[in-house]
């Protein structure tokens, strides 16, 4: 047996996953003919070629383009369902997952309740067929007038029953300095929404000072750059927030220009909480699984250290305490056990 075995086994959780960019390729191609829309390709190899970025800026558009075969809400059901089936195939019991909710009802003209209650419909199902749990971040874009961002806080702070877990904040970073969303998670706190933004993925260390400092960011999503700044990582440690590390999403968009100058290694020495996650799978040809494999393929971690980067995931996501203790207790004895198995 071996490491390898033991990685495609282990259970896992994944905190930094957006909904939109989990499309599956074939899936893609069949909603866009199916609802009309014309895409820059015809098939997989070419919207492979057409996942090929030229830099972060270029990703974007991408996605854009992308969302266009998105068109009704059913297509939203499906996705939801397709995501969950995928994740059990790789042992994935708990998911935190992103959408960005004013983008799509300004574009469908269909009510944000509509548009939860299909993601919810698809999430149901795959709990039920395969027991993975989802969650929901709703995402501010902050190309956007930051006002929208407000909107996005309203309808999340009113669907904590229905699976919205947070406020997130996405987007290319300059388009949108923490400051100008200050309000939104202000009152994203107050209603009891824990607050995420993208910071550092592509902005310095001083992005993510503010994210802390300004929108008391319970947790960063990539938060990459942290490693150029000895006191940051410090205090991300002494104050228990985690990053969302997502290796290849940062080659695929050119935030770092390939896997060796990557810092995850550099962050866990220092011992930040670190997680491990897709980002956008299906954009960047890559699972959670992968990811995994490539953290010990090419940065040299342990299976001890994997589990604890699994465990991290659980640790650091928003489950009630009692579920959260729970599925750590869980995985530590699988853990146990596959270590008996596979190393």
């Amino acid at each position: 047996m071996s490491l390898e075995s033991f990685i495609r086994a282990m259970p896992k959780a994944e905190l930094h996953i957006h909904l939109e960019g989990s499309i599956r390729p074939h899936t893609l191609l069949q909603l866009a003919q199916r609802n009309g829309v014309e895409l820059p390709f015809s098939d997989e190899a070419g919207l492979r070629e057409y996942y090929r970025f030229t830099d972060f800026a270029h990703f974007i558009e991408v996605w854009y383009v992308i969302n266009k075969a998105l068109q009704t809400a059913a297509d939203f059901t499906l996705i939801t369902y397709e995501l969950g089936k995928e994740a059990a195939e790789q042992h994935t019991r708990y998911m935190e997952v992103t959408f960005t909710p004013t983008t799509t009802v300004e574009r469908l003209g269909i009510s944000y309740d509509d548009l939860l209650a299909a993601i919810n419909l698809g999430a149901d199902r795959a709990q039920q067929e395969f027991g993975v749990i989802m969650r929901w971040i709703n995402d501010a874009d902050r190309a956007r007038d930051p006002e929208l961002t407000l909107t996005t806080e309203q309808w999340a702070a009113a669907a904590q029953d229905r699976g919205v877990v947070a406020l997130g904040l996405g987007g290319f970073e300059p388009d949108g300095p923490p400051a100008e969303f200050a309000t939104a998670f202000a009152m994203g706190r107050k209603d009891g929404l824990h607050c995420i933004p993208h910071q550092g993925e592509y902005a310095g260390p001083e992005s993510i000072w503010q994210a802390i400092r300004l929108l008391h960011a319970e947790r960063i999503g990539h938060g990459i750059h942290a490693a150029e700044d000895p006191a940051l990582m410090e205090y991300l440690k002494q104050h228990g927030i985690a990053l969302e590390i997502c290796p290849t999403s940062n080659v695929c968009t050119r935030v770092v220009d390939k896997l060796a100058d990557h810092p995850i290694r550099t962050l866990f020495a220092a011992g930040v909480p670190v997680t491990l996650n897709s980002d956008d799978p299906a954009m960047f040809n890559t699972t959670l699984t992968d990811e995994y494999l490539l953290a010990a393929q090419h940065f040299g971690f342990s299976a001890d250290q994997l589990a604890q980067i699994s465990l991290n995931a659980v640790r650091y996501s928003f489950q009630p305490e009692t579920d959260k203790q729970r599925m750590i207790a869980e995985f530590e004895a699988e853990f146990e056990k596959l270590r008996a198995e596979h190393l």
